[in-house]
C-alpha cells in the first residue's frame, strides 16, 4: 500500500497539545477579565498532581472483560496513568467468558476520577438497573473530563441520564435501543459528543482508547503505546462490520437483542424520566 494513502483503519484525532486549531472566523476570541479572571487563584488549582491522571474503571458481574481490558492496555500506559477498578465490594468481579477480575477500590471509597471507563456486556443491562452504579456514574460525570463507554456500557451511560440529547454509539445488534434515552445513535466506531464518549462494540474500546490517549497526552504518545501493543489488526475474515454483514443476520440479531433485553431498557428509561 502506498505510504501516500491514508490507512482506511486509522481515525484522525485532534490532541490537545495540536499545533493548529481550526476556529471558526465568526467566533470571537474570548478576551480575559483581570477583575474576574481566577486563573491564578490557588482555590481553582487541582487537588492532585497535575501530571497524573487518574482513570476508572467500572466493573460489574457478567462484563465483557475485552471491553475492560483493551483499554486498559492502553490507558495505563498512558504517562502520569494511575489506574483503578472500581466495583460495588473488593470481592473478584466475574466476566462473560470464565475468569474474574479484582477490583483495587469500591464505589464507596472510590476519588474522583479524570476519566471514567464503563465497559459493556450483558452485565450492563443489569448494571443500569442498579441505584448505587447509577449514582456512581452520575457522581463521576459532574467532576471527570471524559466519561467514556465501551460497547453496551453505552446503556449505563444513557440510564444515568449522561445521553439524552447526544450523538452516541455501541454494540450493533443493541445500537437501535439508545434511543430510549434519547440518544441518537450513529455508525462510528468512536463518537465523542462534548466529554461524552462512546465506543462501538468490544474492539472498539481499543481504537476509543488510543483515541483518548491522544487527547491525553498527544498523539506522539499514543502512538508510541499504539505500536508497544502491536495494534496493527489484520483479520483473516472481513465479517466485523454489521454494514458489511447479511442483512437478515443482522435483523435477526437485533431482534434477538430486543427479546432479552428490551424490557430492561425500557424500566431503565423510565427511571431516568422520574
Amino acid at each position: 500500500m502506498s505510504t501516500d494513502q491514508p490507512n482506511p483503519r486509522v481515525r484522525p484525532v485532534h490532541p490537545v497539545d495540536a499545533d493548529v486549531v481550526d476556529v471558526p472566523a465568526d467566533v470571537p476570541t474570548p478576551v480575559p477579565d483581570p477583575d474576574t479572571d481566577t486563573a491564578g487563584d490557588s482555590a481553582t488549582e487541582p487537588d492532585h498532581d497535575p501530571a497524573e491522571v487518574r482513570i476508572a474503571f467500572l466493573l460489574f458481574p457478567d462484563l465483557t472483560q475485552l471491553d475492560l481490558t483493551g483499554p486498559a492496555q492502553v490507558l495505563s500506559r498512558v504517562p502520569g496513568a494511575r489506574v483503578e477498578y472500581v466495583a460495588a465490594t473488593l470481592d473478584p468481579v466475574p466476566t462473560d467468558c470464565g475468569f474474574a477480575l479484582v477490583p483495587t477500590t469500591t464505589i464507596a471509597d472510590a476519588g474522583p476520577a479524570d476519566v471514567l471507563v464503563v465497559p459493556g456486556g450483558d452485565g450492563a443491562f443489569d448494571a443500569m438497573l442498579d441505584p448505587e452504579v447509577i449514582g456512581f456514574v452520575r457522581r463521576e460525570a459532574e467532576r471527570a473530563t471524559w466519561v467514556t463507554s465501551v460497547c453496551t456500557g453505552a446503556f449505563v451511560l444513557g440510564a444515568a441520564g449522561l445521553l439524552a440529547g447526544k450523538r452516541a454509539t455501541t454494540h450493533w445488534a443493541s445500537k437501535p435501543m439508545l434511543e430510549a434515552f434519547g440518544a441518537q445513535p450513529v455508525d462510528d466506531r468512536i463518537v465523542d459528543d462534548g466529554a461524552v464518549v462512546t465506543a462501538a462494540g468490544v474492539s472498539a474500546g481499543i481504537d476509543m482508547a488510543l483515541w483518548l490517549a491522544a487527547e491525553l497526552a498527544g498523539q506522539p504518545a499514543a502512538e508510541a503505546i499504539q505500536l508497544q501493543i502491536e495494534y496493527d489488526p489484520q483479520p483473516p475474515f472481513d465479517a466485523g462490520s454489521a454494514v458489511r454483514a447479511d442483512a437478515v443476520v443482522v435483523a435477526r440479531a437485533r431482534a434477538a437483542a430486543e427479546a432479552a433485553r428490551g424490557d430492561r431498557v425500557t424500566r431503565a428509561a423510565a427511571a431516568v424520566l422520574l
